[in-house]
């Protein structure tokens, strides 16, 4: 099963280039069956640019999750610290491959009445 995630275009170069190779989330989908996240590159960009496999979804205590993941989070621990200000928990998408499209998708062409997800979209 596929989602369809916001990411802002920073972030969404940084794991392309294999720099950030988790995904931070407060919140994380429901549903065990998601193996696959669609990139929505948030405006400027506007564009879905790729997709990503997921390894395995980290959910740990804040402190223990930075732990295990700064090598590879992109990601500064002072604006770590700001995204899960008011969390105890956290949660971590290993991503085990990043594919880039060659040219990136209009959502208005795949989406009918796109509204980029605020969270995250279930994707048939």
């Amino acid at each position: 099963m596929k989602i369809l995630l916001s990411i802002k275009p920073e972030f969404v170069e940084k794991i392309f280039n294999g720099e950030k190779q988790y995904e931070y989330r407060r919140s994380i989908f429901k549903n065990k069956d998601v193996d696959t996240i669609i990139v929505y590159s948030t405006k400027p960009e506007g564009k879905i640019v790729g997709e990503l496999l997921i390894d395995k979804v980290l959910n740990h205590n804040v402190e223990s999750l930075w732990e295990i993941t700064e090598k590879f989070s992109g990601i500064s621990y002072e604006f770590f610290k700001q995204y899960f200000r008011d969390k105890e928990m956290g949660y971590a998408i290993k991503i085990k491959k990043a594919i880039k499209y060659e040219t990136p998708i209009s959502p208005h062409e795949r989406f009918e009445n796109f509204k980029a997800p605020q969270f995250f979209y279930y994707v048939d």
